[in-house]
């Protein structure tokens, strides 16, 4: 029953005429322990409580990073460059602490109507229920998180390599077996 409910508030939601959730770009550092309770936080629980969100994980200390991370520092006129640095939608956070988490959810669901509200309050009831067994079920939002920088167009252009290489080395060993397994004409 209680998913049939959920399924009911999202066909409504997707069809009713409102707004989607606010979309997450989190300026962090890898050695930042403040960025990487907020990411946890994304990525346990505002994910899940919001069907439609999409995050952008941007890594400060990747210098083709840093000109959009000022521009952003700028915008927001924070007076530091300290992370994390949190624009979700168009609200500007800097810093992470448990008690910033209702302003987080606040400023996701800013554009959402009932509906879309009445059904992320019905998720995160759930997740408190029992997480795991939640996340596991939802396991596919787990693809609306993604990373931008030049780290991972080096880790796309290496898996092309990879796959160039490979192939290469599939259509060497069949060809050399061919060749070796060959019937001809013997004399």
């Amino acid at each position: 029953m209680k998913r049939l409910f959920g399924l009911c508030l999202m066909f409504s939601a997707m069809f009713g005429g409102g707004a989607m959730a606010a979309d997450i770009t989190i300026y962090y550092s890898p050695s930042c322990p403040h960025c990487h309770h907020a990411l946890d936080f994304i990525s346990n629980e505002l994910i899940y409580e919001y069907p439609d969100i999409h995050v952008t994980r941007v890594n400060v200390m990747e210098s083709d990073n840093r000109n959009e991370f000022f521009d952003v520092v700028k915008k927001c006129e924070f007076k530091s460059g300290g992370v994390p640095v949190l624009m979700i939608g168009e609200k500007c956070f800097q810093g992470y602490g448990d008690y910033m988490r209702d302003d987080f959810r606040a400023a996701v669901a800013v554009d959402m109507n009932d509906t879309a509200r009445k059904m992320a309050d019905e998720n995160r009831k759930e997740l408190s229920r029992d997480a795991d067994a939640f996340r596991t079920s939802h396991a596919e939002r787990h693809g609306t998180i993604s990373e931008r920088g030049a780290k991972q167009e080096q880790k796309k252009s290496q898996k092309n390599n990879n796959f160039i290489y490979y192939a290469l080395l599939i259509v060497a060993v069949l060809g050399i077996g061919f060749v070796l397994t060959r019937k001809g004409d013997k004399k």
